[in-house]
């Protein structure tokens, strides 16, 4: 797996039914945040296709699990967001299921990018995101996105405090500085990214110690 592979990305499918996922088989990397941490963003410059990942001015719009197809049996997968006061309880949870029906259950999973916003801490959701990877032995890459918003001090701060926010999980976790706008931390993530789709297979996923109830995007 390559630069040029993420490049040729194309929507594959959307889904809003455990019934309706693609096979489960080869190698697939998950987006997953907050509503308005940036996710669709990410998406789009990782893979350096402006519009691939629709973003919205209203957070919480995407209801569906979107697959874009990289290749043979590659995938990048942008998970419905999630923490957006405004849906109705009932349109949460049902988010909320789908998501992790997907995680639970998906195989060809092999790690998750976690979008988070540098100026504020990981919310309780992303912790339990975090969690439920760490019992799943699912790699997990954070995000901060947005950084060239802090001071360079302000920055690493951040990174310090995510750092110790999931000292204590046991997850197979790394963290970095993101800018989207500015271009900043492009090549980490695409070489994180690029090492899941293309690296030998991994261990075989634990079942889950706990659920992860969050609400959607």
């Amino acid at each position: 797996m390559n630069n040029a592979e993420l490049n040729k990305a194309e929507f594959l499918i959307a889904v809003a039914r455990v019934a309706q996922l693609p096979p489960d088989r080869g190698r697939e990397v998950a987006f997953a945040g907050r509503s308005n941490a940036g996710k669709s963003t990410a998406i789009n410059v990782i893979t350096r296709r402006n519009g691939l990942a629709r973003t919205s001015k209203t957070p919480g719009r995407t209801q569906q699990i979107i697959f874009f197809r990289l290749g043979e049996d590659k995938r990048l997968v942008d998970l419905p967001g999630y923490g957006y006061a405004r849906a109705p309880e009932q349109v949460r949870r049902s988010w909320a299921n789908l998501v992790e029906s997907y995680l639970v259950g998906r195989r060809s999973l092999k790690g998750v990018v976690l979008l988070t916003d540098a100026r504020r801490p990981f919310t309780e959701l992303d912790l339990k995101l975090v969690q439920w990877c760490a019992a799943a032995a699912v790699p997990v890459h954070a995000l901060l996105t947005k950084s060239d918003k802090l001071k360079r001090s302000q920055a690493a701060n951040a990174l310090s405090e995510a750092n110790r926010q999931v000292a204590s999980f046991g997850a197979e976790l790394s963290l970095q500085l993101f800018s989207g706008l500015k271009r900043e931390g492009v090549e980490e993530a695409v070489d994180r990214v690029c090492g899941w789709l293309g690296a030998e297979p991994g261990m075989e996923k634990k079942s889950p110690g706990s659920s992860f109830g969050g609400e959607g995007e």
